[in-house]
């Protein structure tokens, strides 16, 4: 038996998406910007920034695409519908972040080596657009309380933009003032390392779904211990617990009771009784239970152990 999730994460989608259309359009204008800016003021640092926001366009672009196929209905072969688009999407964001690490980390090499000229009052003016754009591009993204990946990897491109035009601006006064060319190169190097932990991480957390390890925080000895606690329950197994996409665990076990049990409550009675021990103590709202009776374990094959 099944707990359902209700139309809170479809409706909490939806205020994502409005919310990233808005983000797309600013991102789209200030990389406009920043091109400018970054032929104007010959800046790498700038250039660099406006590469993220390029990338972060893209990466908005493929996050409101993953979550319109994560809304479509499932289909009869796609059970669990098509969820899991968002992690895959945030997957995908993180992987282009460690790219544009690298980048980042080339030519900024290559300009401490060989450093260039710099239009320092251009740098600032351009990257304080995109400080200013940025910001508030974060401040649309935090209003989200849905703590999808796929929301949280669009978050993470667009603080670590913001990062990257505030030291841009940084970069362009420190030349302005001393005429250390140098400044630029290594405001490039330091957004790279900003952004390469929040990069791993990330990915580590799309890949923790998509292998379906169990949910942080969730320890699945102390479920069946609730679980066996309960009034005629004698044994649990094939107890299995797994992320379908962010905000939505889920969990299925093999539960066996006494006859007793199941005379006095019935399945039905049992079964409520799981949904709302895993929904209360857990937070688990898609749990799935196959009850079954003492006599039945004789008659079980539990095959080898998972």
């Amino acid at each position: 038996m099944g707990h359902g999730h209700g139309h809170g994460h479809a409706a909490g989608r939806a205020a994502d998406r409005s919310r990233l259309r808005l983000v797309l359009l600013v991102t789209v204008s200030v990389l406009v910007v920043e091109l400018i800016g970054a032929w104007v003021a010959g800046s790498l640092a700038l250039l660099a920034d406006a590469g993220h926001m390029a990338t972060d366009a893209a990466a908005v672009v493929l996050a409101l695409g993953a979550s319109y196929v994560a809304g479509m209905t499932p289909g009869p072969r796609s059970t669990f519908g098509y969820h899991r688009a968002e992690i895959l999407a945030a997957l995908v964001n993180a992987l282009v972040l460690l790219g544009v690490c690298g980048y980042l980390a080339f030519a900024g090499i290559e300009r401490l080596r060989e450093p260039q000229p710099v239009d320092a009052p251009a740098m600032i003016g351009f990257a304080t657009i995109g400080l200013l754009a940025n910001a508030v591009s974060l401040a649309i993204l935090s209003r989200s309380d849905t703590d999808s990946l796929n929301q949280r990897g669009a978050s993470m491109e667009v603080f670590a933009d913001l990062l990257g035009s505030l030291l841009a601006v940084t970069a362009g006064v420190v030349i302005w003032l001393t005429g250390f060319d140098r400044a630029d190169p290594i405001a490039s190097l330091v957004i790279a390392v900003l952004i390469l932990p929040r990069s791993v991480m990330l990915a580590k957390d799309a890949v923790v779904v998509l292998l379906e390890i169990a949910p942080a925080g969730l320890d699945l000895d102390d479920v069946r211990a609730h679980l066996l606690a309960m009034p005629g329950v004698v044994d649990v197994h094939d107890l299995h617990a797994w992320t379908i996409t962010s905000g939505l665990p889920s969990l299925s076990a093999h539960v066996t009771v006494t006859d007793e049990a199941l005379e006095a409550d019935g399945v039905g009675g049992v079964l409520d009784r799981l949904v709302a021990c895993t929904a209360e103590h857990f937070g688990v709202q898609h749990a799935t239970f196959q009850v079954e009776p003492e006599t039945h374990r004789e008659h079980e094959d539990l095959g080898e152990t998972h």
